[in-house]
């Protein structure tokens, strides 16, 4: 009898195991599947975020992106602050061609406003190839200082594009002439992406300057920005949007004077002092949006256009941000 109970109750055991071992690998199993969702979703959403890094004079990124919306997370890991112009080229036209007919005529001219030859620098910037007024500035990374990272977002058609940052240094060289350009193909194959959730709607025109009525908050923010009209200023641009955080030392006026890269100290680094630029959204046609995203701490803020006399248009407005 004992043995027969022995051999009932081993005979129980034994079931109870191979019971909770197929549970615990039925568990194991399921697990890793929503793991591997969570990876192959995580995947699925890197594909519609290209990484733009800077350590010095470079813009690294993929030659091919795909078309539609698409997210740039634009880390500069630079010494000095930078941007990053999206310029569609008309067919035909190559970085190439930018590099020996647009980047000399721009530096010479420049040059000249270094020296005080403003009327000689405007009959250089007159020297510009008739293509190039096919251009078409489609957004991008706006003003980043060292060590910061920013989201943008824009939706791009199909084409030849040029990645640029027209920064200067000290001596009066714009950063394209050093090298600070690149080109890449936007390709047919859509991302199937969508436009991101906005907390904060934000309109630029020539009329009304910069306007908008949500408060901004505390942490990760996205701001559309609605470009009501477009413009061609006095500085060969048009305007754009930049987000700037402000110190305790900073001075609007002299941020304002330093935004106009056609003065002879405009967007010369470094840049002011008290000054930390946090991205936006570069030129873009009228009636386009785009999208920047940034975390935010309470402090007082600033959005501001890269045009001549920003304070006069209403294109440096200042805000807080509440703890």
């Amino acid at each position: 009898m004992r043995t027969l109970n022995y051999l009932r109750s081993h005979k129980t055991f034994s079931l109870i195991l191979i019971l909770l071992s197929f549970l615990f690998m039925q568990s194991c199993t399921n697990n890793q599947e929503k793991e591997s969702g969570k990876t192959a979703n995580k995947e699925k959403k890197k594909d519609n975020v290209i990484d733009i890094v800077t350590e010095h004079m470079d813009f690294q990124m993929p030659d091919t992106v795909p078309s539609g919306w698409i997210t740039f997370r634009y880390s500069n890991n630079s010494s000095e602050t930078h941007l990053g112009l999206f310029d569609k080229y008309p067919e035909g036209k190559t970085i190439e061609d930018g590099e020996t007919e647009v980047v000399p005529v721009f530096q010479k001219g420049m040059d000249l406003i270094v020296e005080g030859k403003k009327d000689e620098a405007y009959k250089e910037f007159g020297k510009m190839p008739e293509w190039y007024n096919k251009v078409v500035y489609f957004g991008g990374p706006g003003l980043v200082s060292p060590g910061q990272t920013t989201m943008t977002t824009v939706k791009l058609n199909p084409g030849y594009y040029i990645i640029e940052c027209y920064i200067k240094e000290p001596n009066g060289i714009f950063h394209s002439a050093l090298g600070m350009a690149k080109a890449f193909v936007v390709s047919d194959k859509n991302s199937g992406a969508i436009p991101p959730k906005t907390d904060v709607k934000l309109t630029i025109s020539s009329t009304n300057g910069i306007t908008f009525n949500d408060p901004v908050k505390k942490g990760i923010q996205t701001i559309s920005v609605y470009f009501k009209d477009q413009k061609v200023y006095s500085n060969f641009l048009g305007h754009d949007v930049n987000l700037v955080k402000l110190g305790e030392n900073a001075d609007l006026k002299n941020l304002a004077k330093w935004i106009n890269w056609i003065d002879p100290k405009g967007l010369v680094v470094p840049a002011p002092k008290g000054i930390t630029f946090l991205g936006g959204i570069n030129d873009m046609p009228a009636g386009e949006t785009g999208y920047f995203t940034v975390g935010l701490t309470p402090g007082k803020y600033a959005f501001i256009a890269e045009v001549p006399d920003a304070l006069s248009k209403n294109m440096l407005k200042t805000f807080t941000v509440a703890p």
